[in-house]
């Protein structure tokens, strides 16, 4: 049964909403400027615990890190800022009001940071930034201190999303070689109706783009990579343009991407793939969302449609 939160304590929009890994702590942003944090009991009821204040603009997003490296928690905001927020509390019921500490700010944006995104743990403490001034930034938490590459010119009217690849290398779990090798990609979708994909090149410590998925006629405004590293590579798309892309890579051939477009009649806002990558959820304009799954013959169809 869904649980409803009546009264968030915020005193406008609601942007963002994320479960901590365990999904005992939720984090709420909006455009009050504020983040809380509620405790998530066993019943499933919530209880806010504080209210974190630093931005001075509309939070759009907050994302929690993998707990091994702590309780962390970024936030982004229409003012051009990331901010990371540490907790000393370990134990959710014996939280203080005054637990999450900020820890970090980065203002290497000069304009609206629209999403975060970690990167899977096995690839370090590693959070990737799109921001309207069209640019991404990863910054790296290595060595006790925040370091950054900045890609100054990723999507030129501005960058709208960023979703990293699972580490490993689709296959390679199944693979008879047992390829450990461990992968730093992301996809990123911008204004310019482009999503692109990128990839760590040690040598010139940097990320160099590596493909750019076209298609799209209006703004990419989310993308995500599939969980799913048993078969083929996954990368959803959704846009302005009322349609949502679902590209398809093969090991053998990992750098052609096919297509298949699936035609909305609202835009589209934003795109989540389940835990275990099979099934896609689309939030629609029309505050509709819908699950799609692949059939065995290789066709997206519709499973479910949630209307309130």
């Amino acid at each position: 049964m869904a649980q409803v939160i009546a009264n968030s304590g915020h005193d406008d929009m609601i942007h963002d909403a994320v479960l901590d890994y365990y999904g005992r702590r939720l984090a709420t942003c909006s455009s009050d400027k504020t983040i809380k944090i509620f405790d998530v009991e066993d019943s499933g009821a919530q209880k806010l615990t504080e209210t974190l204040r630093g931005h001075d603009g509309a939070v759009w997003c907050v994302a929690w890190a993998h707990p091994k490296f702590g309780t962390i928690l970024a936030s982004s905001s229409y003012d051009g800022r990331v901010l990371i927020w540490r907790s000393s509390q370990t134990n959710v019921s014996s939280a203080s009001a005054s637990s999450f500490q900020r820890v970090f700010e980065s203002t290497l944006h000069s304009a609206s940071v629209n999403l975060l995104a970690w990167a899977p743990h096995e690839c370090g403490c590693l959070l990737a930034c799109a921001s309207s001034d069209g640019a991404v930034s990863v910054l790296e938490f290595r060595d006790n201190a925040w370091d950054h590459v900045i890609l100054a010119n990723a999507h030129g009217l501005g960058v709208n999303s960023v979703s990293w690849a699972p580490s490993a290398r689709p296959g390679s779990l199944v693979s008879k070689t047992g390829d450990n090798t461990v992968s730093r990609r992301f996809v990123t979708g911008g204004s310019d109706c482009l999503a692109k994909i990128w990839e760590w090149n040690a040598e010139q410590k940097t990320y160099g783009l590596i493909q750019t998925l076209s298609g799209h006629s209006d703004w990419v405004r989310d993308v995500a990579w599939s969980p799913s590293v048993l078969s083929k590579s996954y990368i959803a798309s959704a846009s302005q343009d009322k349609t949502v892309r679902i590209w398809t890579a093969d090991p053998s051939t990992p750098n052609e991407w096919k297509c298949t477009t699936l035609e909305f009649d609202s835009v589209l806002w934003r795109v989540s793939w389940s835990l275990s990558g099979n099934i896609l959820a689309v939030s629609q304009g029309d505050n509709k969302v819908s699950l799609w799954k692949e059939n065995l013959s290789g066709t997206w169809e519709s499973v479910q449609t949630i209307e309130e």
